[in-house]
């Protein structure tokens, strides 16, 4: 399986050259062409290499589509990071930075809570989806028709009473987030936690990424951890300003027209 997986790597810095066709790649693997065409359609299906009209293959859309997340993800976690730590140490609670990758949320960074009570989330660690703000702040952003495939596809696990029972809920929670340009989530995946974020945009005015706030009842009540959202949202803003490199205009409180 190694050398499977060895040869077709292989292929990927010979197309990176220009395109080649079957008897090309083969020689240059030094294997069968029937080797070499198992390997380009298994690529193929993938969207990492792609067959021209001319039979010749050339690198996939899909390899610089997933070149170019990983860059943006990885600036905006370094970008982040500073911001996130002066929240922080301003108040107190855990702060996380999460971004959207094939349908799932992922934490990518997070900075603890001074507090004894910590959380259990992790980096790299899905988040649940129909009910963390951040989650929502991601969602929300994406086009209404690719937005409302994603709701009717996924499970409303009941966490706690204050859990998104379904689609239908979840999709009018997502159009108020989107309309308001920002995030709760008040005990609905842990009664005992509460959640506030706003969003992280990029040149373009699209969501990039999603952080927020988070602590327990026992260091705060969720009234008082709302008044922390103007803080939140101007950090979220401050991130934004520097992962584009443009001025980015204050989230209008106002109705925001549909994709």
């Amino acid at each position: 399986m190694s050398q499977t997986v060895d040869r077709a790597l292989s292929i990927l810095p010979l197309l990176a050259e220009g395109p080649a066709n079957l008897e090309q790649v083969a020689a240059r693997l030094g294997v069968h062409k029937s080797t070499a065409l198992r390997l380009l359609r298994t690529l193929h299906e993938h969207g990492m290499v792609y067959r021209q009209a001319d039979q010749r293959y050339r690198l996939g859309a899909r390899l610089f589509a997933l070149a170019q997340q990983a860059a943006e993800h990885l600036d905006v976690r370094e970008i982040a990071h500073p911001h996130l730590v002066a929240l922080n140490e301003s108040c107190g609670h855990t702060v996380h930075l999460a971004v959207l990758e094939e349908n799932e949320v992922l934490y990518i960074d997070k900075v603890e809570s001074r507090y004894p009570v910590r959380m259990y989330s992790r980096i790299g660690k899905p988040v649940a989806i129909t009910v963390a703000a951040v989650a929502k702040l991601l969602l929300a952003d994406l086009p209404g028709p690719e937005r409302r495939a994603l709701a009717e596809k996924l499970d409303y696990p009941r966490y706690t009473p204050r859990s998104t029972p379904d689609a239908t809920a979840f999709l009018a929670e997502l159009a108020t987030v989107r309309a308001q340009g920002w995030a709760t989530d008040l005990g609905g995946h842990e009664e005992s936690i509460n959640c506030v974020g706003a969003p992280v945009r990029g040149t373009d005015g699209r969501v990039v990424a999603a952080m927020s706030v988070s602590a327990p009842n026992v260091v705060v009540t969720a009234e008082e951890l709302l008044t922390l959202l103007p803080l939140v949202r101007r950090t979220a803003d401050a991130i934004s300003r520097e992962y584009s490199g443009t001025a980015v205009p204050p989230p209008s409180a106002g109705p925001v027209q549909e994709a």
